[in-house]
This record gives structure tokens, sequence and C-alpha cells, in this order.
């Protein structure tokens, strides 16, 4: 064949005290070895206690082929080399050469080759994990019961859904440790509980439950038992079940290293009102487990059972917190399989249409290469339509767009093909874009987005410098004219968050993932459970860019997360609101644009708001100031259906999706959108098709021209 040898090189990297490599660090010393050899060369690194095994995709140059060209480079990255992952063995015994040869009858170097990247192929791995991830579903979806969430045919399959989100938000915690990892063993269940059993609830109450609600969504400070008296019975951030747990004190010790990350997820969703007023049980986390509990049933046999558990599925896998990339994948499961496995579980959440869901909701999962495509084009066209080179040469300028968006190792510099002014000037130009996906699914667009604008951003203003200083001006800017003088403290409180986040985090890109989610990127979902994996997707990418420490005054080094409920939102957007008959068809009238102004800060409010209790008070707020809208819109003759979808679309209610989209109404959005990105979703099972029909479902968000 064309491979002549393979070239294994073992590199002993340097061991200083708390250093660790990147995957980007390992693989650019892969590739740049590679460059340098005609044949393969398979790295071997060791750092500290671990080792990284890497190698890189090569085919032949269609004009040279002497010439190989160089694809992604694939690692098994940080291997115990004393404790080995279980997922590391499997992978490095799929490698061995005994077990390919006798498998595949391989008998040459480019036998053996290809042989290695069907090994190490990531896409595989994600296929196996969904597999196995779908058994335990229907799996759990039958053994449990739930109380009922109000929100139609598949209540259990909701529920194990989010469930699954909660659990693999933390599992990714887990990961950078910050949770303590003995609480998924059956051992600590059973010394933790009183009565532990495979067919109880208990551990799912005791130990999850207050894992959810009482520890990562309360701060470090506040966090005790309730009382069990009428003022904290409805406290849903107090600690319950004391009565199941063999040591309370002990169990809460433990959950004291946790940090506080709230972000909406590990909100309880039962109400606050009595079930005879109209509140609604959807988590049933209670004392009164006779009473408020008695429809939840989750036994521990779905989490602990050898064959069918969730945590002996999940110890199977290796899972990393980095996203793989075009140019660099870890065989582990990255935060992109979210991607896959809950575009495959929205299309079968559906018991009675399993077959069907997916052509029924538009659930259709996009290829990374797909997004990376259609995110770089839609970008680089956008920034181009609002900068301009220094030197005029338009077709250059869009060129050097297209390689501050790129990821190639050849574009590492791209930073350097702009003047300083220039730098200052794509750096607004991205802080002010405004990108919508109006069939969000499980957020693969929004995410490429936030990739490719952060990836630039750490091109063009690597310590942050100007991205801090618009985020100050655009804070400063709205005090100036949205903001009353009542407000004054509200906005001094953002320039202080400003400012301690890009003290905190100056040269990470966790400050320019924060502004570019709060003010730039937008998705919509029919499914209200699609919303609530995009959103999770972006929290563990904020996660990912965190710093731990060890201390608890600090909240561990963790910045509690947004809450995104005024970012993603679910609605139909193929149908708008109607305004015929309307004395005043325009919207921005003086009676109008005040309290539309009050809700844009109460919800920009809400988007960094810790306290259960401020959560609260800005819905309620939020209450008012829609029904006061629904009134004057009557007022002005608007029709009645028109004020009452308006007066009822909650955005913070996570079961519930409007059938209708208003983009001034529901983001402040009143000039639409720079990039309208997605896949269009099934309509009456027929997809959207052709440029015509696109134009006419979405071309009214387009800031200027539908194009």
């Amino acid at each position: 064949g064309r491979i002549e040898s393979f070239l294994f090189i073992a590199v002993e990297l340097n061991a200083e005290a708390g250093r660790r490599y990147s995957r980007t660090q390992l693989a650019d010393m892969t590739r740049v070895v590679n460059r340098r050899y005609l044949m393969p060369s398979i790295m071997l690194f060791r750092h500290g206690a671990t080792v990284t095994l890497a190698a890189v995709g090569r085919h032949a140059h269609r004009l040279d082929a002497d010439r190989d060209v160089l694809e992604k480079v694939t690692l098994i990255k940080d291997i115990r080399a004393a404790d080995p992952h279980r997922a590391h063995l499997d992978a490095l015994a799929e490698l061995a050469l005994p077990a390919i040869r006798d498998r595949l009858d391989v008998r040459s170097f480019d036998e053996l080759h290809r042989a290695w990247e069907r090994a190490l192929d990531a896409d595989a791995l994600n296929r196996r994990f969904y597999r196995d991830l779908f058994a335990w579903f229907e799996f759990a979806v039958a053994a449990c019961g739930f109380p009922d969430d109000g929100a139609g045919p598949g209540n259990a399959e909701r529920h194990v859904i989010r469930l699954i989100t909660r659990l693999l938000f933390i599992w990714f915690l887990r990961e950078k440790d910050l949770v303590p990892d003995n609480l998924f063993d059956e051992e600590f269940a059973r010394a933790a509980l009183g009565n532990h059993a495979p067919e109880r609830t208990d551990y799912y109450r005791a130990v999850l439950q207050n894992l959810f609600f009482a520890t990562l969504n309360t701060e470090i400070g506040k966090r005790a038992f309730s009382a069990r008296d009428r003022d904290s019975h409805r406290d849903f951030n107090k600690y319950r079940y004391r009565a199941l747990l063999s040591d309370p004190d002990a169990f809460r010790r433990l959950l004291a290293a946790v940090p506080f990350v709230d972000g909406g997820l590990f909100d309880c969703l039962d109400d606050y009102e009595a079930r005879g007023e109209g509140g609604r049980r959807i988590d049933a986390f209670t004392d009164n487990v006779d009473t408020q509990g008695r429809d939840l049933n989750v036994p521990a046999a779905i989490f602990f059972d050898e064959n069918k558990g969730l945590f002996p599925l999940f110890r199977r896998y290796k899972f990393t917190v980095e996203e793989n990339t075009p140019l660099d994948q870890d065989v582990a499961l990255d935060p992109e399989l979210l991607g896959r496995v809950f575009e495959n579980l929205l299309a079968a959440y559906n018991p009675e249409t399993r077959d069907t869901a997916r052509k029924q909701t538009g659930s259709y999962y996009t290829p990374r290469h797909v997004v990376d495509y259609m995110v770089d084009e839609s970008l680089a066209t956008a920034l181009a339509r609002r900068t301009a080179p220094a030197d005029g040469d338009a077709e250059w300028w869009r060129e050097r767009l297209g390689y501050l968006l790129d990821y190639a190792d050849s574009a590492a510099d791209a930073g350097e093909l702009f003047e300083p002014e220039e730098r200052r000037t794509v750096v607004r130009a991205i802080a002010e874009l405004r990108i919508l996906d109006p069939a969000v699914g499980s957020g693969a667009f929004p995410m490429g987005v936030l990739h490719k604008l952060t990836l630039a951003l750490r091109r063009l203003d690597p310590g942050n410098r100007h991205w801090e200083e618009y985020q100050r001006e655009r804070a400063t800017g709205q005090a100036g004219t949205a903001f009353k003088v009542d407000d004054e403290s509200a906005r001094n409180r953002e320039l202080q968050e400003i400012s301690h986040t890009f003290q905190t985090y100056r040269d990470s890109d966790f400050g320019r993932k924060l502004y570019l989610i709060q003010n730039g990127i937008f998705g919509v979902d029919v499914q209200p459970v699609a919303c609530q994996i995009a959103k999770l997707r972006f929290f563990i990418s904020l996660v990912v860019e965190q710093r731990a420490s060890a201390d608890a005054a600090d909240n561990y080094g963790i910045r509690p997360l947004p809450n995104l409920e005024t970012r993603f939102v679910a609605a139909d957007t193929l149908i708008g609101l109607q305004a015929d008959g309307a004395a005043n068809g325009e919207l921005g009238t003086d009676l109008i644009e005040p309290i539309e102004s009050h809700l844009r800060r109460v919800r920009e409010g809400y988007f960094n708001a810790r306290t259960r209790q401020e959560k609260l008070a800005l819905r309620k707020r939020d209450d008012e100031l829609r029904a006061a809208l629904a009134d004057v819109l009557k007022d002005l003759g608007f029709p009645q259906e028109t004020a009452a979808a308006v007066a009822h679309w909650d955005p913070y209610h996570q079961n519930a999706s409007a059938a209708w989209f208003d983009a001034e109404w529901m983001f402040g959005v009143a000039d639409g959108f720079d990039v309208v990105i997605g896949n269009p979703p099934y309509v009456r099972g027929e997809k959207i098709l052709g440029k015509a029909r696109l134009r006419a479902a979405y071309g009214d968000f387009f800031r200027g021209t539908a194009d």
C-alpha cells in the first residue's frame, strides 16, 4: 500500500506541579510532528500521572500522490496510568494489533490505518452511547411514576428527559471535581439512607432531589433543613427528607463542597400555591410524602442496576467537558453528544407518535461540519455588512473575516490580519449582532455561533480589553435611556458584575461567552423540552470556562449561571400575532412603549437573578406588566385573542409553549436579527423547501432584507 510503516514517538512533557495540557496543545504538537514525516506518526505523551495517545487522520493529496493532507487529530486523553478508566481500557483494546488483525484480517499498514480510524471514531462512540441511553430511557419510563405536569401526553417521558438533563449536567460537573463522586455509588446510598432498596424512591428523594434543589440551586450560606413548619413548607431551597437519611448532618456537610450553580435547570417546578388554590406538584419535592408526594415513584434500580442502571452506564464511558472541533477530538463523550442524544429522544418521547414524532416536530440532527459551514458563511456575511476595511478592499475584507472564523491552524494568527482600529470595529460589530434560531432543537446552531464568535473575539481581543469596554458602555448607555432613577442601583450592580467577571476571567472565554449569550443569541422551539436541552448545552459551555477553587466564601470559584428563560423560549415561530382591526397597528405607541421598556428591564434583571425570592418577585412583576399591556392592546382595538395571548404567555413556565411568536414582545427585539439560521421545522408533515417559502416564513425577522 501507500503507507510502508508507522512511527511511534514517546514524549515526556514538562511535569511541573499542577500543569495541565489542553487537548488543543496536544493536538498541535501531534500535527507539527506529522508534518515532518511521510509515515503516520502516533504520539504517546506522558504528562504527570497521565498518558495521552494521539493520531492524525490523513489522505493522499489530490495533485501530488507522494504527499498527505493532514486531517483531524484524535486523542485518547488523560489516561490514568495507575488507575485507568474502564472506557480508556476499552478504547485501547480496540486498537490492539492482535484484535484488529484477527477481527478485520488486516494485512497492510493502509488497512491498519483505516482500522484505527474506525476504532477512534467519536461518532461511533456517540451512537453506541445513544443506543445504551435510549434503552435506559425506555426502562425508566416503564419503571417510574410521576405527577402530571399538565402538558398533555408524554408526561413520564418528559419527566425522564428532564431527569437526564439534570444528571448529565451534574456528570460534567463531576468531571471538574465539583460534585463528590461517591454520591453516585450504591455503597453510599446504603450507608446514607436508613432503608435503601432497589424498589424504593428514597435515593431519588433524599439524595438527588436534595442535590438538585437545596444544593445546586441554593447559595452555600443559606443551605439548611426545612423546619417543617408553615413558614418553610413551600421553600424549595431547604433540605428535606431528614427522616430518610441515616445521618442528615453528615449528608449536609458532604454537600457543602458543592457550588451554587443556579441557571434554572435545578429550579423546583412545584408551585407555591396549595393544590386547592390551583397549585401543581411536578417535582413533588416535599416532606409530605404520603400526600403531596404520593404520585412520585422513582425506584433506585433505575440508577444502580448493574445491567440496566444509569450510573453503571455513565461509568462505562469517559466524559470530557471540552467540545470536539473539526480539528481535534477526544475519544470521549463531549457536550455535543447532548445534541445527538436529545434530538433522538425528542423524536421518540411521545409513545403514541414514536414513529412520526421527528417528522411532526421538526426534530433533525445536523452534522457538525454542516453547522460549521452554515455558521461561518452567515456570520462572515453579517459582519461584512456591518463593518468596512481600512483599505476599502471589500473582497479581501470578506476573505479576512472568513479566516477569522476558521478553526484551521493555518488561521491561528488570523487576528494579525486586522489593523488595531479594524479589530476594535469588528469586536463592536460582534457585540451588536443578534442571531435567531427559529427551530432550535437541541441548540446545535446557536452553539456553533457561540463557539465561532468566541474564537473570533479570542483572536481579535486576546486580553478582552475591547470586549469589556463595550460591555461597560452598553450597561451605561442603557442606564441613560431605558433605566429610571430607581434603577440606578441595578445599573451599578451590573457594572460591578462586569468588572468582577473580567478581573476573574481576563484571559478566559467565560466573559466572551456570557455576554454573547446575554445580548446576541436567541432560540425558539415549539417543544418546551427542546428549549431546556438547548439551555443545558449553554450551561455546560459556561461551566467549562470556570476555574474551581477551594474558597467556599467565593462559591468555590464558580460564578452562578445565568437564567436563560428569556433567551430560549417555547413558541411557534410560524405563527405571528394578529393586529388586524387595531386602532393603531404600530406597536411603538406612547401607551405601549413604556410597558414594553419595563418588561425588557425585568427580563434583563431575571437573566442575572440569583435567589428564588428575587426570581419570584421578577416573575410577579412580569405577570403584572403583561396584564397591563393586554389592557392597553384591547383599548387600542387589537383583537381579543391577541391581548389574551400576550397576557397569558409566561416565559418562565417550563412546560408551556405559545402558539404564536413575536420577537419584540418575547425578546425585546424590535428591528429584527442579523442572522436567522437553523433547520426549518417540518410543517404538517412537509419540510419547508425553497427560498420563497423560507422568506415567507422567516423574512420578517431579518434586519433590512431577507437574504
